[in-house]
């Protein structure tokens, strides 16, 4: 097996990316547009991971996996059901647990390198 490389740098952030559409649950209007790009690991049972980008609006997230993120442009908040806010913005880093719910809110156009564990 070939090592890949997985490069997040200023060449990711103008990365060309798929339509994949608008957001399951919107809360805004128009529903915030997506796209990406998935990266496919030539292994067993690899996590989900990819390119994604999410334009300005609000939304639920309804995820079942858990997921890393690193943020290479733009800014959001979310905020965890029964949760205070959390800003993310470039080069922060987070990990999401498993079922983590909420709200997102876009408020420039978020891109991130994401890791999805588990059942998507």
């Amino acid at each position: 097996m070939s090592i890949l490389k997985l490069a997040v740098n200023s060449n990711t952030a103008r990365h060309r990316l798929d339509d994949w559409g608008t957001v399951g649950l919107p809360l805004s209007e128009p529903a915030c547009q997506l796209r990406g790009s998935k990266i496919i690991a030539p292994i067993a049972h690899a996590p989900e991971i990819g390119l994604w980008e999410c334009s300005p609006g609000q939304y639920r997230r309804e995820i079942r996996s858990a997921e890393t993120m690193h943020v290479i442009s733009g800014d959001a908040t979310f905020t965890p059901d029964g949760g205070e806010p959390v800003a993310l913005g470039v080069g922060d880093v987070y990990f999401f647990p498993p079922d983590t719910r909420g709200v997102w809110n876009i408020k420039n156009p978020l891109r991130k390198f994401y890791v999805l564990f588990g059942d998507a």
